[in-house]
């Protein structure tokens, strides 16, 4: 980084809120309440209101997320990718994610050995019913090797068609490093002028949907409202829910809040800041959608330097799974026990390594843990109908899931800035 951007350390403590915040987030808290005592009504035309406003915003935040993800990685990349400091960048990143998904998967594994699920009834395992009850799309996947390989594109377009955000990643990395080795022409500069433009009207048009979030709040509350209510989070695997809820819960609340500690960062103040984008992620169950607004919240709330935000944030929303691993774990040990498995410590460390590595390959997007899981199961012949017993509570464990794995990614991101300050 060049002199004029490299701030003291104090410079990442959140910006002195103006009265315009303080009003938005009595704005969003305000859309919460009201939309979940309108979901409680249990009024149909209201409940049908509130699904196809959840439905337009979370399309809407999608139809934002790709182009940001290859805007702001291609950009950072190609304006410094040569310097020393993005490699610094990248490595601190990785370490952090690593640690995190690692911390996140432990405290599963200890939570599991606390509660000890018991098992299902065999009859219910065994049901056509619960195999049933698995998505069809989701039981057309042969096997999480045949998942990997998709990541690799064989058509330019194809993965902005398709929303494929590991592939973007792929193509805006090769492109960006592409761009910083070429030599600085005139072909070099009209190329980085138009992304720059391009990146400026996708800024805009982010502000025109956080100016309109309060309503897509208030539909959001109203539709998972109204899903509780009418029962869908009831189950009989009530400690598998415990391990997965509680796990979740410390991971956000004492092992995320202790990192930024460790590094000398204030967790509440930093929580503050990164409010919207956790919120966002908790409705849209979908970190790629949200990345949006966990950059603009990182930038303008936070302080964090863009080279960082726009660098780390992307990188983040595809490989910093802490939610994900956590159910990719918990959930394995779950169905393997159910299929006569024998979980012993060494069973248990070993597939804590194998929930971090798929949680990595996981695309950020809403039921990609759901599917990861199922791929691996199906992979070593466990019994997938539980997946379609766990299906009816997926939903509010996806929602926590993924505004814990945005909550991480913003600690990476204020850690790595952080430490890039500091010199």
């Amino acid at each position: 980084m060049d002199n004029n951007t490299v701030n003291n350390v104090d410079n990442l403590e959140v910006k002195p809120h103006s009265c315009a915040d303080s009003q938005n987030f009595w704005l969003w808290l305000g859309a919460l309440v009201i939309g979940g005592v309108l979901g409680m009504l249990g009024i149909e035309w209201i409940n049908t209101a509130a699904n196809f406003i959840a439905t337009v915003f979370t399309r809407l935040f999608q139809f934002i997320a790709v182009p940001t993800i290859a805007l702001a990685v291609t950009i950072t990349l190609a304006t410094f990718g040569t310097r020393k400091d993005t490699g610094r960048i990248f490595r601190r990143t990785i370490t952090y994610t690593l640690l995190t998904t690692i911390a996140a998967s432990a405290v599963g594994m200890l939570l599991y050995r606390i509660i000890s699920p018991g098992n299902l009834p065999t009859e219910l395992v065994h049901s056509s019913k619960a195999a049933n009850a698995i998505p069809h799309e989701v039981q057309g996947a042969a096997s999480y090797y045949e998942y990997v390989l998709g990541i690799v594109p064989d058509n330019i377009m194809r993965p902005f068609f398709e929303g494929n955000v590991l592939s973007v990643l792929l193509i805006a990395v090769a492109v960006g490093i592409a761009l910083a080795k070429m030599p600085d022409t005139d072909n070099k500069r009209t190329l980085m002028s138009g992304l720059s433009g391009l990146q400026d009207l996708v800024s805009k048009l982010i502000h025109w949907l956080i100016h309109a979030l309060p309503l897509g709040i208030l539909a959001f509350a109203a539709q998972l409202s109204a899903e509780v209510s009418t029962g869908v989070v009831v189950s009989s695997i009530g400690k598998y829910v415990a391990v997965i809820l509680g796990g979740n819960v410390l991971q956000f609340f004492v092992v995320l809040p202790l990192f930024l500690v460790a590094r000398g960062l204030n967790p509440i103040k930093v929580m503050r800041a990164m409010t919207p984008a956790v919120l966002m992620a908790l409705f849209t169950k979908s970190s790629a959608a949200t990345l949006p607004v966990t950059i603009q919240s990182a930038e303008e709330r936070l302080g964090v330097d863009s080279k960082v935000a726009r660098f780390v944030l992307p990188i983040c929303t595809t490989i910093n799974m802490n939610g994900c691993a956590a159910f990719i774990f918990v959930t394995s040990l779950f169905v393997m026990q159910n299929g006569g498995v024998d979980l012993s410590l060494t069973t248990m460390i070993v597939w804590l390594f194998i929930s971090v590595i798929a949680a990595i390959g996981n695309a950020g997007v809403p039921m990609g843990c759901y599917f990861l899981t199922l791929s691996l199961m199906s992979g070593i012949g466990a019994p997938i109908a539980i997946l379609g017993i766990i299906l009816p509570v997926f939903t509010v464990l996806d929602m926590i899931e993924t505004a814990e794995n945005v909550w991480s990614d913003s600690c990476v991101a204020a850690m790595t800035d952080h430490d890039l300050k500091r010199g």
